[in-house]
């Protein structure tokens, strides 16, 4: 009978990258364990098998200068790989041993060799119930069984994991191996640097010996156990999660907080089953890194793409850019050309400076304003970036800005000296933006136009006013707002002209440019400051803008969205009336956001979130509308959202909620503020 140990290895693994190659007690990792692997008395041949991905030429020729067989086969139909390898090597029985770990024990292989041959079984593992440290894994099946699978299963998860499908197809006839004792808890592998870390520390202690058995590293544990200090990885973790998640994990080791946006941090959709990151986006549709198609029926790139994703004539237009040279010692002429375009479109304006993003346009706006003015007080209403200057709000009170977008806004990191610079008012309070400009020296007001209620009693004309008569500048942040509803800013729909306003998000679809649009003499003010950035000059921000303006201004984008917006509205409203649910809507009907009243308005968000990735939407309590969602996709939306909603229903009777949720509640997110 010949017995052939088929370890799969490869170097792209994404939570730690390379890791076979890395080095423990000058030995590659994937060394090591073939070292201890050739003292098993049952195994009759070890072959590598890695995939044909260009990223492991390095390990397929390390192994080869180290005399040691290696494979090359599919990258993501590994089951495929396996069985190429089994038949070329005319295995009789394979011993699948995974690369990541290299304290597999030779004598513990033995033994489950020993007892798969005594008894007519097609599979036996110490894995089916484990009982094992994790990274001790061993699987022993029959070459006519892996022919099976092969011949059968279809599923991807089966394909690219082998055995799943011998497990738990229930065809076959398997058995588990356990040990006298449960050590499952204890984590033996290798699949991200706290791991490594651990398993070095382990081979460290033991050195120069590297053939220790388990049962010596169990005691290890048992004396030291300061130096396993990555047990809170959940066992065979990476096996249920998509590459997203696993990149995710990743990332958070080297980028605080993962990501540098807060509302696109998985823990705000879905914690622990959210994809994550994407690998193409085309029209409203999104592909996660495991190539799953995905309906964005959720925040489309945070209100970045209003014409879709991947634009054909936008993105036409970026190439060409491309093509002839983003930067240049030279400044870029479609500057002029989107300043020129912006002015004729806001013709109280006279000048405009460029950025390239909401903060910095924000931050823009409020050096000019204070260097016009000659006065440092701005009243505020809204949410405006992450800056300095707006963070200042909490330095009086830590509540102030509570009611502008997120609660509890730590303000460490900002200068102190700021205190008593910035005061926010609440929208439709005209009572308190006059208090505020009696008592506070206000040189400055600023604000988003709507927020999640439209303007009472006249309160825009009522802000231009008091903004006139006491000589202050007022300025729009329009960076969500703006095309949404008018072509420019939202101001247009209010008849209300500010001092500057800023436009973002839409304006490239989806390439990074902001404007900061002012009446001439204010926006001259800039030259009297020092506001200056190299990215500021790149080409393509400004390219995708102009072509962007365009599209819109012909095919009148902004009406297509609105319309969308309120029939989504309208769909909802019928649909919570027929389960008899109370929902509450916010934000602009291109922006619409909607709550359920009660106390479990997180936990709803995140079980229509987890029921929608199913259906292959990414969908939660927010719906930013882009042109590219047509009724036959609004139409799906609403079939998969029907019976979430029937669930809703059933937890407001009495349901628990916590029992549909696989995973922990979403974070609270951002309430849109228009």
């Amino acid at each position: 009978m010949n017995v052939v140990a088929i370890i799969q290895a490869r170097l792209g693994s994404i939570r730690l990258p390379n890791k076979v190659m890395k080095y423990i007690e000058n030995y590659s990792l994937i060394e090591v364990l073939i070292k201890r692997l050739n003292k098993s008395q049952e195994i009759n041949k070890i072959v590598v098998a890695t995939s044909n991905d260009q990223r492991n030429s390095s390990l397929v020729k390390h192994l080869k200068e180290l005399g040691f067989d290696c494979e090359q086969g599919s990258e993501e139909d590994v089951l495929d790989r396996y069985l190429q390898v089994a038949q070329k090597y005319k295995a009789d029985v394979i011993v699948r041993i995974t690369g990541d770990c290299p304290l597999v024990d030779p004598v513990l292989v033995d033994e489950v060799v020993k007892k798969f041959k005594s008894q007519t079984l097609d599979y036996m593992s110490n894995t089916i119930v484990p009982t094992y440290p994790d990274g001790l894994d061993v699987e022993v099946f029959t070459l006519a069984s892996l022919k099976r699978a092969h011949a059968e299963t279809k599923k991807l998860f089966d394909r690219e994991h082998v055995t799943p499908y011998l497990k738990n197809s229930k065809l076959f006839k398997i058995k588990n191996f356990q040990s006298e004792n449960d050590h499952s808890n204890l984590r033996l592998t290798v699949d991200d640097i706290d791991d490594f870390q651990t398993i070095s520390k382990v081979f460290e202690h033991f050195s120069p010996d590297i053939y220790f058995c388990w049962t010596k590293v169990l005691s290890l544990y048992h004396s030291k156990p300061e130096i396993f200090s990555n047990l809170n990885t959940k066992r065979n973790q990476g096996a249920s999660m998509g590459k997203g998640q696993k990149l995710w994990q990743r990332a958070k080791r080297s980028i605080p907080g993962g990501n540098m946006l807060l509302s696109k941090r998985p823990d705000m959709f879905l914690p622990e089953q959210w994809p994550t990151y994407f690998s193409k986006a085309k029209g409203c549709k999104v592909w996660d890194l495991d190539e799953k198609e995905y309906i964005d029926m959720s925040i489309m790139g945070i209100g970045t793409n209003l014409l879709g994703y991947g634009h054909d004539e936008v993105d036409e237009s970026v190439l060409k850019t491309i093509q002839l040279g983003n930067m240049s010692t030279l400044n870029c002429p479609e500057e002029v050309y989107l300043a020129e375009k912006l002015i004729a479109m806001h013709p109280w304006s006279g000048g405009v400076r460029f950025a390239r993003s909401g903060g910095e346009a924000n931050s823009i706006a409020v050096r000019i304003a204070r260097a016009s003015s000659g006065k440092d007080n701005i009243a505020i209403c809204g949410y405006h970036g992450w800056h300095d200057w707006y963070l200042s709000a909490n330095l009086n009170d830590n509540k102030n800005l509570d009611g502008h977008l997120l609660s509890g806004l730590k303000t460490s990191g900002v200068p102190s000296n700021l205190k008593g610079t910035v005061f926010p008012f609440k929208y439709n309070r005209i009572d308190e933006l006059e208090k505020l400009i009696k008592n506070k020296n206000i040189g400055i007001i600023k604000m988003e136009v709507v927020r999640n209620i439209e303007p009472e009693d006249n309160f825009l004309q009522k802000v231009r006013k008091l903004a006139t008569d006491n000589k202050i500048l007022l300025i729009f942040d329009e960076c969500t707002s703006g095309f949404r509803e008018t072509f420019g800013g939202l101001h247009k729909k209010y008849n209300v002209e500010p001092d500057i306003a800023m436009f973002g998000k839409a304006l490239g679809n989806g390439y990074a440019i902001t404007a900061i649009v002012g009446r001439k003499e204010i926006m001259d003010s800039a030259q009297s400051s020092f506001i200056s950035s190299t990215f500021w000059t790149e080409r393509i921000g400004p390219s995708a803008a102009l072509k962007t303006l365009e599209v819109m201004e012909r095919d009148k984008s902004w009406d297509k969205v609105t319309k969308i917006g309120h029939t989504i509205r309208d769909r909802l409203n019928k649909l919570s009336n027929k389960y008899e649910l109370k929902i509450f809507f916010s934000g602009l009907p291109a922006l619409t956001s909607f709550e359920f009243l009660g106390d479990n308005t997180l936990a709803y968000k995140t079980l229509i979130t987890q029921e929608m990735l199913k259906q292959g939407f990414l969908a939660g309590n927010n719906i930013y509308v882009c042109t590219e969602h047509s009724n036959e996709i609004i139409d799906r939306y609403f079939e998969s959202l029907d019976p979430i909603f029937s669930l809703i229903s059933d937890c407001e009777n009495g349901q628990d909620i916590e029992k549909l949720l696989k995973g922990p509640i979403c974070q609270n997110g951002f309430k849109r503020l228009n």
